[in-house]
């Protein structure tokens, strides 16, 4: 049995601690003192902390009552959350913890939070971010039935803290979680990103409604039940593998298209705008670090067409990274077989900065027997020195003094090549 302590006895934070007393010895402290049912509240800070195995922290990060969301805010200026009471905790608890304490923070943060604010509040413990997957109503419920719980450390170690509190975790759950262990940075992201995915998915299918009010004939229901029960693309993991943008005949157009229709039947909103602004200035946030790494270097961009192994220029995420490369007057050429382009052999020859545009673990026989279009966890082909799978199934050599950059994070280390990991910020 552990020794807790839970600072933080509130809407959410009295049911998970009751949940934790269920199997764990646990005292609370909160400043608007409630009645538990199966643990004890203390008076301060310091005898919550004291002599406990784990301290939770589960104070508020509020917004300014005007952006509950019960009212517009989309006029209203950007905040980010107040962190003034984890902030406060977080210094209160470190004048009486040390060393062999777990200080376990699960107030919702934005990425880099901890990082720039936190962590030197607290040198005196060891210190985890554990957000939680909860909502009102069914805290009890979440608590012990999570689809995931999310463990960061200050390096994403799976070891020692991760380790200690996962086994913790263990002893409660009635269910068995995934347990997904990263920095806290990653598990900042992995909380908010997952409810703002949530937002994003109702607010596509409210616009269904609003389609079907205004065109007439439509039953949004047919629609979204049709939507919801495609597992391959929408539903399933597809399309989750950060890399280039979103191409092909029909995905751009298609958005493009639906924003003349919002604008046609006056929903007074536009979602897709939104959508194909973020796909240009992914592209142009690509070119930027590729003409930063580029000096006087060419920039080649291996993979023209819109996806591995097909010659089809309609819609490439890889052609429009190249049109902000030309725009920032770096020189620019493609490599790919499939659309006949190929750079002279004098550029092959000298350093340059290559852009893997397509995945280069894909093969054309992995690519049907899973999803046709998804780029998924593939196996990666092992690379022989500066040997690297272009994705459409042939071998490119880098000439020495090259930078690769590879947005699948898949190319391993060549000796005499920087090898970009775009996307991947660890310190290594």
């Amino acid at each position: 049995m552990a020794s807790v302590g839970f600072i933080g006895v509130g809407k959410l934070g009295q049911a998970c601690a009751e949940m934790v007393a269920e199997v764990h010895y646990v005292v609370g402290y909160d400043v608007n003192p409630v009645e538990p049912e199966n643990f004890a509240m203390v008076d301060t800070i310091a005898d919550a902390v004291k002599d406990k195995d784990i301290v939770f922290i589960a104070v508020p990060t509020p917004h300014d009552p005007q952006y509950d969301g019960k009212a517009p805010t989309s006029h209203l200026p950007n905040k980010d959350f107040d962190y003034s009471l984890v902030k406060q905790v977080l210094s209160e608890v470190n004048a009486v913890a040390t060393k062999e304490q777990l200080v376990v923070l699960i107030s919702t943060v934005l990425p880099g939070t901890t990082r720039r604010e936190f962590i030197d509040l607290i040198p005196n413990a060891r210190f985890v971010y554990n957000p939680y997957l909860i909502a009102m109503g069914t805290v009890k419920w979440d608590m012990v039935n999570p689809e995931m719980v999310m463990i960061g450390t200050e390096d994403g170690s799976e070891t020692g803290d991760a380790k200690e509190l996962v086994d913790f975790y263990k002893t409660i759950m009635q269910n068995t979680p995934r347990y997904i262990i990263g920095t806290w940075d990653e598990t900042e992201c992995i909380k908010v990103f997952y409810n703002t995915f949530i937002s994003a998915k109702v607010s596509l299918v409210n616009m269904i409604q609003d389609v079907a009010e205004n065109l007439g004939n439509i039953n949004a229901e047919v629609v979204c039940d049709a939507l919801a029960t495609s597992d391959r693309r929408i539903m399933g993991p597809g399309y989750m593998k950060p890399g280039m943008g979103d191409g092909g005949a029909c995905h751009p157009r298609d958005n493009i298209a639906l924003r003349w229709m919002a604008e046609e039947l006056d929903l007074g909103y536009d979602l897709f705008d939104a959508v194909m602004l973020s796909r240009e200035k992914q592209a142009e946030n690509m070119a930027l670090r590729l003409t930063k790494e580029a000096g006087h270097m060419p920039v080649v961009i291996v993979g023209k067409a819109y996806k591995p192994l097909v010659e089809y220029e309609a819609g490439s995420a890889s052609m429009l990274v190249g049109h902000y490369v030309k725009e920032m007057g770096t020189d620019l050429y493609y490599y790919d077989e499939k659309t006949g382009d190929m750079p002279p052999q004098d550029i092959l020859d000298n350093p340059a900065v290559y852009l893997l545009a397509h995945n280069p673990s894909i093969t054309y026989g992995e690519q049907l027997d899973t999803v046709p279009g998804w780029y998924g966890d593939h196996k990666v082909t092992d690379c022989d020195d500066a040997l690297v799978e272009t994705g459409n199934g042939t071998e490119l050599s880098f000439a020495k003094g090259s930078v690769v950059i590879d947005p699948w994070r898949k190319t391993p280390d060549i000796d005499g090549i920087k090898v970009i990991h775009y996307g991947n910020t660890r310190v290594k």
